[in-house]
């Protein structure tokens, strides 16, 4: 039997922000690799245009494939435990992105480079669904009644310092090395890191996991995986809803992060490195403003703050064509001010989505919701924005943001229980 008790959030916040900056370093290694890599070495018989475009439709594959690896490793959750399920889950992770170093362009193999890559990418995708430890709904549990919306923005730490590390490594080797000697080597070594940052994570989570203060939340089901039906069938309505409650801050996640730097490289002269550099600088004005949306959604509640976020966002879409297309000091303002937003409304975006479902069916909501959110909101934002943008202009990037807004503020409207469950 486990001990009864709680387990310290302090702990619990180092073991999240290690967790979720890990999976997010794998994510934008390859997301950064989609647009300085594999338009030239798997997509080298298109123009540039059309090579980006093929691999922004590649790199989809991985939020198809997440809600199917969500299914699987529950599975295994629920027959071999939480321990087993995310060693698995982040050995293919990490083996997955590191496995992509090793990959030879379309001039040595052919077909199989692109299938290769899918391949690799689809094991990505499968491995993020199986890495959802509970960890940030174990956080939410042990969080004081006064202090939801803080512990709501700890998890959300991850995304922009897991950014930060692979733009960092990707800024230097593509300035540090010619433009032939970066892709044919220097590309790889970011995706080399990639397994020893995993199994630092892995370490760091299972060292919380196994505790025994996390095995009696398990005996009170708490946080026990159940079964998808059984979930659909209970909190079917939550599902949809939280699905749509983050679409704004995850719509302008890829277009403040991904979409930018392939505009600018296919349609600028400033070189991809000097970018990365600029938006590590936006990563981490997005690090204050998640840290600022915590302090904010605890005064304001967190509906208020995220219907804030949305407004701002559409504000910021209204004026983002002319700022991203206003040279390089345009640009610059761009990701500043739009990962400062970004941040305010990221920091409370999974939090909302948790907060709908009763304990027992939270573990598993709280992945399945996250899962379509990211789906739904950013699967295709990079293909999307950079094909409708060279198109028909920067203006319908725009759009496309708009309607994420509205997705978002619609699902506000209809939840009406946001505040309620944390209960």
């Amino acid at each position: 039997m486990h001990a009864r008790g709680t387990v310290d959030p302090g702990n619990i916040a180092i073991g999240v922000i290690i967790g979720r900056t890990s999976e997010f370093f794998d994510f934008f290694v390859y997301a950064i690799a989609s647009v300085l890599v594999f338009p030239k070495l798997i997509f080298p018989f298109a123009d540039p245009l059309r090579g980006t475009l093929l691999s922004f439709l590649v790199f989809s594959l991985a939020f198809i494939a997440r809600p199917i690896g969500s299914f699987i490793f529950m599975a295994i959750d629920r027959t071999y435990g939480r321990g087993v399920k995310l060693t698995i889950a982040l050995f293919l992770l990490g083996g997955s992105t590191a496995s992509m170093s090793f990959l030879p362009g379309y001039s040595e193999v052919g077909v199989y480079a692109i299938v290769l890559l899918a391949f690799l990418r689809i094991g990505q995708g499968l491995a993020l669904g199986g890495a959802w430890d509970g960890l940030a709904s174990l956080l939410a549990l042990n969080a004081p009644t006064d202090r939801r919306g803080w512990y709501a923005m700890i998890p959300q730490l991850g995304a922009p310092t897991g950014f930060m590390l692979a733009s960092a490594l990707f800024a230097y080797f593509a300035m540090s090395l010619s433009t032939v000697d970066f892709l044919e080597y220097g590309w790889r070594y970011p995706f080399f890191c990639a397994f020893m940052v995993n199994v630092v994570a892995l370490f760091a989570r299972l060292r919380l996991v196994a505790t025994p203060e996390f095995g009696a939340l398990l005996e009170r089901h708490e946080l026990e995986p159940v079964k998808m039906t059984e979930l659909l069938r209970v909190h079917g309505r939550d599902v949809l809803i939280g699905a749509f409650v983050p679409l704004a801050s995850f719509a302008t996640f890829h277009l403040v992060t991904v979409f930018p730097l392939g505009w600018v490289t296919l349609y600028s002269a400033q070189s991809p490195g000097s970018f990365l550099l600029v938006e590590f600088l936006g990563a981490i004005c997005g690090i204050v403003a998640i840290v600022c949306s915590g302090l904010l959604a605890d005064r304001i509640g967190r509906r208020n703050q995220l219907a804030v976020g949305a407004v701002l966002i559409a504000i910021f879409a209204f004026v983002a064509p002319w700022l991203l297309d206003g040279g390089v000091t345009g640009r610059h303002i761009y990701v500043v001010l739009g990962f400062t937003l970004l941040g305010l409304s990221f920091g409370q975006a999974a939090g909302a989505s948790a907060s709908r479902f009763s304990r027992n069916y939270r573990y598993s909501g709280s992945a399945l919701t996250s899962d379509l959110s990211w789906l739904i909101g950013a699967g295709f934002a990079p293909f999307v924005a950079l094909a409708l943008s060279s198109q028909f202009g920067l203006v319908y990037t725009s759009l496309y943001l708009l309607s994420g807004v509205v997705c978002t503020l619609v699902a506000i409207f209809f939840s009406k229980t946001l505040e309620t469950r944390d209960n």
